[in-house]
């Protein structure tokens, strides 16, 4: 009886925190959305290949470099730092420390001039911040479990993912007319030493690190097992070890997996290749394709809140269905229209299926991950988004280069869908609760 009082009186302070950690944990996607937006997309990365290397073609090769680096690190990485957390027990300890590794890295690069002779900084800074913010979100995602009721995981991966397109805007139009755009100068910025440009990245650190705060204090974490580094090191390896001899008893997990890595391959060259196909079909103009992205990622956040109550009611797995129904269609119609204003039209249709595939996939793998192994499961989730990054970029580059045509190189995006939705045709959906094993 006093035991029965005791989980009634826990379940009830649960309940009382759960909306405060919960908003708290949707908003650092808020938070860590302005590093990839201003640093990976669209400020930095043309800051470093204009300015820092001065020449666009060697500083996108440069860059691509950098980035392509950084990812093999954080594929290799990411399950063994699962597996580690799934033995340690804690998580909050590792997302505060690789979120700080990349505010740090992010404030650093104040100090990267528009000079070749701060290259190696800013490739070591950018790579460490790639590290960091990529780290950080696979203990970000293992959280999601522990703090929604099965039944609404959807809705609040949307809701996460949605708040953090909006706030990956909302910090690119601070930086855009808060600094880079800004006339007069904002705080006597010298523009001759770009420091309007660089100002943007001390925002993206303090923009990371205020809005990650409400998580560090206010959200939950598991118990520590009480193993120390070293055998959590241990423990984890020999987990990893054992659950790749095991594989078969995860299978739907791995079809998963493997079906996600196709169909988010497809979904990176859409936004890799986006601005070229634009300007090179259409002959948008950089502030044409600057906009067109902006929006991109407007309706992409809009869909992925509007979603999110539609993958509650039908599953993670039937969402992900409808999503890349609906970005096959949409792409579609883009590949076949010889106008821009049916361009922009099908471009925004297709933004609305991209965050609710995001935000149904994580929720998918909360819903179908052992909770032994969650940390584990996202780390491989990781994985699965940077393991084969590389494939379609390269598609679309030797298919342009054998037609002379910019329609057939971006139609190979289809190929990536449609294998990706076959796959998913064989996992079994996870419902609204939890399936430990296939059966």
């Amino acid at each position: 009886m006093q035991h029965r009082q005791e989980q009634q009186e826990k379940d009830g302070a649960t309940s009382a925190v759960r909306p405060r950690a919960l908003w708290s944990w949707a908003l650092y996607d808020w938070a860590n959305s302005a590093f990839f937006t201003i640093i990976l997309t669209f400020v930095f990365a043309r800051y470093f290949s204009q300015a820092v290397v001065g020449d666009e073609v060697a500083g996108t090769e440069y860059w691509g470099n950098i980035v392509g680096i950084a990812g093999v690190v954080v594929a290799i990485g990411a399950p063994v730092l699962g597996a580690i957390a799934d033995r340690s027990g804690r998580r909050k300890p590792w997302l505060i420390g690789f979120t700080l590794l990349c505010v740090a890295a992010c404030a650093m690069l104040w100090f990267v001039r528009p000079t070749m002779d701060d290259f190696w900084w800013a490739c070591i800074w950018v790579g460490l911040g790639i590290l960091g913010a990529e780290f950080a979100f696979i203990f970000y995602n293992t959280m999601l479990p522990d703090l929604a009721a099965p039944e609404k995981l959807g809705r609040w991966s949307g809701w996460g993912w949605g708040l953090g397109y909006v706030g990956g805007v909302v910090c690119l139009v601070v930086a855009l007319f808060g600094f880079v755009e800004a006339d007069p100068s904002f705080l006597g910025l010298n523009h001759d030493e770009a420091e309007h440009v660089r100002a943007t990245f001390v925002l993206v650190a303090v923009w990371y690190l205020v809005f990650a705060l409400p998580l560090f204090f206010l959200t939950p974490d598991q118990p520590s097992t009480g193993l120390s580094a070293g055998q959590a090191l241990r423990a984890g390896l020999g987990q990893l070890r054992q659950s790749l001899a095991q594989a078969r008893e995860y299978g739907h997990i791995l079809r998963f997996l493997v079906a996600r890595m196709l169909y988010t391959d497809g979904l990176a060259t859409v936004f890799t290749f986006g601005g070229v196909y634009a300007a090179g079909t259409f002959g948008m103009s950089q502030t044409e394709v600057l906009q067109f992205g902006i929006a991109l990622n407007v309706t992409a956040g809009i869909g992925a809140l509007g979603f999110a109550w539609v993958d509650d009611a039908i599953g993670g797995r039937n969402t992900i269905f409808l999503s890349l129904a609906g970005l096959a269609a949409t792409a579609t119609a883009i590949l076949l229209v010889e106008t821009e204003l049916w361009f922009w039209v099908f471009g925004m249709a297709l933004g609305i299926f991209v965050g609710p595939l995001q935000a149904a996939s994580r929720s998918h793998l909360a819903r179908a991950a052992p909770e032994h192994l969650r940390n584990q499961m996202f780390g491989l989730f990781t994985f699965s988004g940077k393991a084969t990054a590389f494939a379609g970029p390269l598609l679309v580059g030797a298919v342009t280069a054998a037609t002379g045509s910019q329609r057939w190189g971006m139609s190979t995006v289809l190929v990536f869908f449609a294998v990706g939705f076959l796959l998913m045709l064989t996992v079994p959906d996870a419902g609204t609760g939890r399936m430990e094993k296939n059966r």
